[in-house]
């Protein structure tokens, strides 16, 4: 049975990202689909960063090369070079989502309907434009402390108008999912979903692969019933769990 709704999937970010990107873009906090609606708390992250010299080991998760990298990145944001975020993504959810081997059709749907819970950006499409940088949604950044908490009311109020009538697949990791509330007055339909183990545990770290396979799934059949979608899809290791859905 086909859905006649329109249906969103959100998705964490990877901590593995594109290096620079493309010629004669300049990042900003009002680029993307959300940056009208976020470029005020965009700017203070961005200004928060500056002021904390790009992160500490810390705050970062990361030191040698990787965290100059990282420092670099982070204090050069504004005017930085973009890449669309499915394409600055690297980590393997999104290598095994491959998006660039599903046909147009597909693919056109993905670059508006995946959304990514961000903590830089808050929110952005598959498609919008973002710079390189390293920040953990779950890190605590002076002045605002854990960035999950200080996004949620904001991220929420945005996320959940954008998505008003339509139905949300919640593919997000206990972290991100933490920065934002479903409601059910906007939301038509909502699902909360992780992937399980045979013997009913928690997939975790080793289920990325299987996100990213579940998420192509659902990108390729995403005019079908979304419970349907959900039951369909078979993984060798892995089982789709419903945690939560209205």
């Amino acid at each position: 049975m086909a859905s006649s709704k329109k249906l969103f999937i959100l998705l964490p970010p990877s901590e593995g990202k594109a290096l620079s990107g493309a010629a004669g873009t300049k990042f900003k906090e009002s680029s993307g689909v959300f940056g009208k609606s976020l470029d005020k708390q965009r700017g203070e992250i961005i200004n928060a960063l500056r002021a904390a010299r790009g992160g500490s080991p810390k705050l970062l998760g990361v030191s040698g090369a990787h965290l100059a990298r990282a420092q670099a990145a982070n204090l050069s944001i504004r005017g930085a070079k973009t890449l669309p975020a499915r394409d600055r993504y690297t980590g393997v959810v999104w290598d095994h989502l491959d998006l660039g081997s599903l046909p147009s059709a597909a693919q056109k749907f993905a670059a508006k309907n995946i959304i990514v819970v961000s903590g830089l950006l808050g929110v952005v499409a598959a498609s919008d434009p973002i710079p390189d940088y390293r920040l953990k949604i779950g890190a605590a950044l002076a002045p605002m402390g854990k960035l999950s908490t200080w996004w949620r009311n904001d991220l929420s109020r945005v996320l959940n108008q954008y998505c008003k009538g339509s139905i949300v697949i919640d593919l997000l990791p206990q972290e991100h999912s933490a920065a934002f509330v479903a409601d059910p007055k906007m939301i038509a339909q909502y699902f909360k979903v992780d992937l399980a183990t045979r013997s009913g545990k928690a997939g975790g770290h080793d289920a990325k692969a299987a996100k990213g396979q579940l998420t192509r799934h659902l990108v390729s059949n995403h005019a079908k019933n979304p419970e349907s979608m959900l039951k369909a899809f078979k993984d060798a290791k892995f089982k789709v769990r419903i945690l939560e859905q209205f």
